[in-house]
């Protein structure tokens, strides 16, 4: 039967999460990938960088019944320990309540668990070395180059999790004849690490997001199993200091001394990684539809490439996963329905969610070592506990609530312009206004309901 035979593009995270979706429905589903099995290969620098799980993406591994097995890989983060020029690193809780941390996992480690849980349902076949050349979605064929030689094949219905670079989407946009908004960031990305200790102990503070925010530049420090620490140096591609200018090693090491000293005493081997491993580029993307009929459709980075810089890249991704999920079952089956419903309901949040993630950029180089941000931060604590139904800070909308990102960024806005008028003119919290806050809560956010 045609309905239950589908393609999926890309066994990433998001790839190999959707098969496991729909396999549980009773779907047969053939996923081809262009790389090697990672679980039989070494991954390359710049794909093994550490993700961050928080609660959207915990809550669709739960559905499908693996959050158990995931835990064991899980290093918990309880907030950004900050390093700042010539102080001692000072830790900035993500939330003021236990359950309010997010989680440091290995991608390969993640995705080799998905693959495994897929293919152990009996209705997955993941095909790696298996590179999408091109889709003619008119006549439902699929050229695929592997080992060197092309062939096509049929296809019933395909759904691309493919990334940024998407095949899929490419032929839905020609399909529809519409378009795609592509956003360069100027800055680039480097990955380096932090070896492990003696006996894989850890030479830095574990339960943390490690950054070293320094304006225009940054670099961070995700923690690992092993005991190490994958850092990402986040840089400008052109002027100076850039990627660019960085060209041998007396540069770099002088450029480290200089930025993040610190970090440079534990990092032995950051010359041969930094000259050895590929520097990244970072966009955004923002494109529609995001399907075609009902015989094809674009999801996760596909669909939405954001920014790394609020960590929700595979955490909406997967959110993207259980909402088709929930599309399906509320549509009865019925594709066509479900994924004009999809796509009306996640493109706003997408949209919203790539905002946010360049918004956040900003706070993490620059706002974190700021007095009134941090001023900010404990007031709208503060005023959560004050007002529990009405004032919920917007990280923690984002990171440890479903709220829609969409709502969370206009709740977040207005949460904004009150914590700026409450902290206009004080430089403690014990001067803030309560009466002021009292009056500009009931104000501006009387339609806030609890999540």
């Amino acid at each position: 039967m045609r309905s239950k035979r589908i393609t999926v593009i890309g066994a990433g995270p998001a790839g190999a999460l959707l098969s496991i979706y729909l396999a549980q429905r009773g779907y047969e589903v053939t996923v081809y990938e262009r790389h090697p099995d990672l679980r039989r290969v070494r991954i390359p620098a710049g794909r093994s960088i550490n993700l961050a799980l928080a609660n959207r993406g915990m809550h669709a591994l739960a559905e499908v019944g693996l959050m158990d097995r995931v835990k064991p890989l899980l290093i918990p983060m309880r907030g950004r320990m900050v390093h700042t020029e010539g102080g001692p690193p000072q830790l900035q809780p993500y939330g003021h309540k236990p359950h309010e941390v997010i989680y440091s996992v290995s991608r390969g480690g993640l995705t080799a668990l998905l693959m495994e849980a897929a293919e152990s349902s009996g209705r997955v076949a993941i095909r790696f070395n298996h590179t999408c050349q091109g889709v003619d979605l008119e006549r439902h064929r699929l050229r695929l180059r592997d080992d060197g030689k092309e062939f096509e094949i049929d296809f019933d219905r395909i759904i691309g999790c493919d990334g940024i670079q998407s095949r899929i989407r490419q032929a839905i946009l020609q399909s529809a004849s519409d378009h795609c908004e592509e956003e360069p960031l100027a800055h680039g990305y480097k990955e380096l690490s932090i070896p492990a200790g003696e006996n894989q102990s850890f030479r830095m503070e574990a339960n943390a997001l490690h950054i070293w925010p320094r304006g225009d530049h940054m670099l961070i420090a995700l923690p690992n199993l092993g005991g190490g620490f994958t850092a990402t140096l986040f840089l400008a591609q052109e002027g100076d200091p850039s990627f660019a200018t960085l060209c041998d090693a007396a540069r770099l090491r002088a450029f480290f001394h200089q930025q993040f000293p610190d970090a440079l005493a534990l990092m032995p081997q950051i010359a041969r990684e930094f000259f050895h491993h590929p520097t990244g580029t970072l966009s955004t993307i923002r494109t529609r539809p995001w399907h075609f009929r009902d015989e094809a459709l674009i999801l996760g980075d596909a669909a939405h490439a954001i920014v790394p810089f609020h960590g929700q890249g595979m955490n909406c991704a997967f959110e993207d996963c259980g909402a088709l999920n929930a599309c399906l079952t509320r549509a009865g089956e019925d594709w066509d329905t479900a994924l004009a419903e999809f796509e009306d309901e996640r493109k706003p949040n997408a949209d919203a969610i790539a905002d946010l993630s360049l918004e956040n950029y900003l706070e993490m180089r620059s706002s974190v070592r700021d007095a009134r941000f941090q001023l900010q931060q404990e007031l709208a604590w503060r005023l959560e506990e004050r007002y529990p139904d009405r004032f919920i800070p917007r990280y923690s909308m984002v990171m440890f609530h479903r709220i829609p990102y969409a709502e969370a960024k206009r709740r977040g806005a207005i949460q904004d312009e009150t914590l700026d008028a409450l902290t206009a003119s004080v430089h403690n919290l014990d001067h803030v206004d309560l009466v002021y806050a009292d009056r500009l809560i009931e104000e501006k956010l009387a339609d806030m309901n609890p999540p």
